[in-house]
């Protein structure tokens, strides 16, 4: 979740500013706002992306405005379909951009845009929205705005060559991890020996230009297996990989000898100057398929001259016992995002799911920012 420093401020008595429920026509007033908070160029380019183009629908947004009209906060709750089971368990919503201008913060309106979109949010029949907020304003929700704390979220990291880059990534980690960075090469390398030996002359990976229908039989046979997934169209999955405006995101599918697709991953590019590449989504129908996409992800990271491949993970979750047993390590325990949820519903089939995400199917690529930091 996007969110500038200190969005909310501390709370206040929420202010009189008036409040509006945004829609494309709004885009550059919103965009404008994203740009001046934090620091971005971008916003024009993602905002209607994100808020118009997904194919689970439009998001709900808000602005509240001065008196003379000028944006001062805004706020975005995308919808998700959410799979239970492999049928439609319904729609929830997952907040997005959280914004208040610099001049404004700390007077209570991001307070008020929070209650407002809830109420939205309810009207739109969703059952609860979740969110992953930073650090500073993770209290605010909690403490003042009546969100439930449900988990917590950290990065893992694979290191591909024992390079500078790496001990500098590992670093983050502490001095310890930094210098056993030589070690944890090795114990990747033979971990990837070990991904391809299992799927080795069953399997193979070839890259995926877009999505199509031949999709669907592992979408079904993998959304069966688990009480919450994010419904992962073709269309789904194209918009928010292949068509992101970043261009950052390859996919390769995983066949078997008579061309079923096994699996799929999707993995993020290192930016320009950077060293690590991201692991963002992958859906395997076994162990196996799942061993074949990720050295396909790790391979083409490594070719493309990452030092170091990461992804995030819900602690407890399935997620991240696969990680650690394909070699990823953990951060140090102190570096997180908790994962929070606002009840809308609490009858809804989906509100005991919501307080258990170690349960989800949750990758990087169901994170409501486009490019994983």
């Amino acid at each position: 979740m996007a969110a500038s420093d200190d969005p909310m401020g501390h709370t206040r008595p929420t202010t009189d500013l008036p409040v509006a429920t945004c829609g494309e026509s709004d885009r550059a007033e919103q965009a404008a706002l994203y740009n001046r908070c934090f620091g971005s160029e971008e916003g024009e380019r993602v905002l209607p992306w994100r808020y118009d183009a997904s194919p689970h629908g439009q998001a709900l947004s808000l602005l509240a405005r001065t008196a003379s009209g000028q944006a001062v906060s805004g706020y975005a709750c995308s919808p998700r379909r959410i799979l239970f089971r492999g049928e439609v368990g319904g729609t929830v919503g997952q907040t997005g951009d959280v914004m208040t201008d610099p001049e404004h913060r700390g007077q209570g309106v991001f307070s008020d845009l929070d209650r407002r979109a809830m109420s939205a949010a309810a009207e739109r029949g969703w059952a609860f929205v979740f969110g992953l907020p930073n650090r500073q304003s993770a209290h605010i929700f909690v403490e003042h705005l009546g969100w439930e704390s449900v988990g917590r979220i950290r990065p893992y990291t694979f290191v591909l060559h024992a390079d500078a880059a790496a001990r500098a990534e590992r670093m983050k980690a502490g001095r310890l991890a930094a210098m056993a960075t030589p070690w944890r090469a090795w114990r990747g390398n033979m971990r990837r020996g070990h991904l391809r030996n299992v799927a080795f002359d069953t399997l193979t990976s070839v890259a995926l230009p877009r999505f199509d229908e031949s999709l669907e039989p592992l979408m079904q046979a993998v959304a069966a297996q688990w009480p919450w997934m994010v419904e992962r169209s073709a269309d789904y999955l194209n918009w928010r990989f292949i068509d992101a405006p970043s261009g950052r995101f390859r996919a390769h599918g995983v066949f078997d000898t008579e061309g079923a697709m096994q699996a799929f991953v999707v993995i993020q590019l290192p930016g320009d100057g950077e060293s690590v590449g991201h692991v963002v989504d992958l859906v395997a129908r076994d162990s196996v398929a799942w061993a074949g996409a990720m050295e396909a992800a790790l391979g083409h990271l490594d070719k493309l001259g990452a030092s170091v491949a990461r992804a995030h993970a819900i602690e407890g979750s399935d997620w991240e016992k696969r990680l650690g047993s394909a070699g990823f390590v953990g951060s140090k325990a102190e570096d997180y995002k908790i994962v929070i949820v606002h009840h809308l519903d609490e009858s809804h089939a989906l509100a005991a799911v919501a307080r258990d995400p170690a349960s989800w199917f949750f990758t990087d690529g169901d994170r409501d920012d486009e490019l994983v930091h």
